[in-house]
């Protein structure tokens, strides 16, 4: 993976990965992509990891309709005390209706998400010392041509390899939105903008999963930030912490969140550090040596 710009699998080949951090305040982390999607169900047997393998489990659409139906009005989940500061960003005000997930079969489901990364749409925005910031799941027509231009800014580019037309960076999105929703494309908007490109995902159904002992549930974070002027000013080492409070706050049955930074990039390094993660170990990946980041729920009280 790259340093704080990722690639994520989901259900798809993507371009091989990497994960370096450009400095504290543009990380690139992303999967190995070494995998075929039939491959993301689960880490390499032989590797000697406690991976819990994907079911293919459908719920009865009526059963589906009765869930949604009773969902929140405010899109918040329960004990995200601190969380809902009720900021409308433009253009991104009902986010969490569209984090409707593409289901084998042709049937569309909220709950989708739900069953793998828990509904990120429905986060919410969260105070930081930068400002309020939120997680937006991507929407193709509304975010290609941004995302695309970050893209091809040679610092991401160098990470990323998603350089060129359009095409390139949607042919990387697609096969997240339609699969089965393991990893999921967001913006991230600060005070209304969006600033950043993150992939959250699960770890323990990624390829990286090969590479060290991962557990259920492990879920991982990539990261580019987007806007030169947002670079070299300490933004990634708050946006990085407060990720990783959303997902741990969101995701009970995920016990650690987890990235991949290139290891000769000691600013991401050093970013991850100053987040809250832990140096877990040098893992050798397809396209780089990289320091295995480990941010733990059990440790959230000492931080």
């Amino acid at each position: 993976m790259s340093s704080t710009d990722a690639r994520t699998d989901a259900g798809a080949t993507p371009a091989a990965a990497r994960t370096d951090a450009v400095t504290d305040d543009i990380a690139d982390t992303g999967p190995d992509g070494d995998a075929d999607a039939d491959e993301r169900t689960g880490s390499d047997p032989d590797a000697g990891t406690d991976v819990a393998d994907t079911l293919d489990l459908r719920l009865p659409d009526e059963l589906i309709d009765l869930i949604a139906g009773q969902g929140g009005t405010d899109g918040q989940a329960d004990g995200s005390a601190g969380q809902g500061t009720g900021v409308s960003f433009p253009g991104y005000e009902h986010a969490a209706d569209r984090t409707r997930a593409h289901v084998p079969g042709g049937t569309s489901t909220a709950l989708a998400d739900d069953d793998l990364l828990d509904n990120i749409g429905a986060w919410g925005p969260v105070t930081t010392r930068s400002g309020v910031f939120q997680l937006v799941p991507v929407r193709i027509e509304r975010d290609l041509s941004l995302i695309s231009r970050w893209m091809n800014d040679p610092a991401v580019a160098a990470f990323w390899e998603l350089e060129g037309p359009e095409s390139v960076t949607e042919n990387h999105l697609r096969p997240q939105l339609d699969g089965d929703g393991r990893s999921v494309p967001c913006l991230g908007v600060l005070d209304g903008t969006p600033m950043s490109y993150w992939e959250i995902y699960r770890a323990d159904l990624d390829p990286l999963a090969r590479h060290y002992p991962a557990r259920p549930h492990d879920t991982g974070v990539h990261l580019l930030i987007g806007g030169v002027a947002d670079r070299g000013r300490g933004l990634g080492t708050g946006l990085l912490t407060a990720v990783a409070d959303l997902v741990l706050d969101h995701r009970p049955p995920c016990a650690r969140v987890v990235a991949e930074p290139d290891l000769r990039n000691t600013p991401s390094v050093s970013a991850f550090l100053s987040a809250g993660f832990r140096f877990a170990a040098e893992v050798d990946l397809p396209d780089k040596r990289a320091a295995l980041m480990i941010r733990d729920r059990a440790l959230r009280a000492l931080l």
